[in-house]
């Protein structure tokens, strides 16, 4: 029986804690659940142009992989809300990451699912509540203020921040356009 609980120690210093962080946190569905109330979320799809696609690259340090990017929005208070679910590869997987942004500042950030063997940490709050109020500076390519990193989760943390810097362009960019149509609509008789 002692040998038994000796194995059993051994084989849990041998298993490295990170690798016990990789699963799913939360289901897409339950994120929008989360940053929407029932029935207000309408899903739509942004066709990326070469210009998205160029400032893709900028903002990701790689080409966007898709010719369309879905996401949810609606209209609070008069300002628009946004949820974007994105993969962004930390050192070899893609972390499913889910950003909401409303009125241009991030209103939550959220791992959904986590595959790396190492960095899992980027799921806890205390990282994920330092992009709460996050816009990107007037450059259009960087957030409005420091993250701070986590030692051994560089790649994860980098991963993270370049979603959210790439949700914030993209609700930028969608924000601008309903706001135009809003104002099309407004002037047509």
């Amino acid at each position: 029986m002692l040998a038994i609980k000796k194995f059993i120690i051994l084989l849990f210093l041998l298993v490295p804690l990170s690798a016990l962080g990789k699963g799913v946190y939360m289901t897409p569905n339950e994120f929008l659940v989360e940053v929407f109330p029932p029935s207000q979320a309408l899903m739509t799809s942004l066709w990326l142009n070469n210009e998205i696609r160029a400032s893709a690259k900028q903002i990701l340090n790689h080409a966007y992989p898709g010719l369309r990017i879905r996401y949810w929005h609606s209209s609070v208070e008069g300002h628009q809300r946004t949820a974007w679910i994105m993969n962004e590869v930390g050192k070899t997987r893609p972390i499913t990451i889910g950003i909401s942004i409303v009125g241009g500042h991030i209103e939550r950030v959220r791992i959904l699912e986590f595959r790396e063997s190492r960095g899992a940490e980027v799921r806890m709050a205390f990282f994920t509540r330092q992009f709460i109020g996050l816009t990107l500076h007037q450059n259009g390519r960087q957030l409005s203020d420091n993250i701070d990193g986590i030692t051994g989760a560089t790649l994860s943390v980098s991963a993270v921040k370049k979603a959210a810097r790439f949700a914030l362009y993209l609700h930028q960019l969608v924000a601008t356009d309903k706001a135009q149509t809003d104002e099309q609509q407004l002037i047509q008789p």
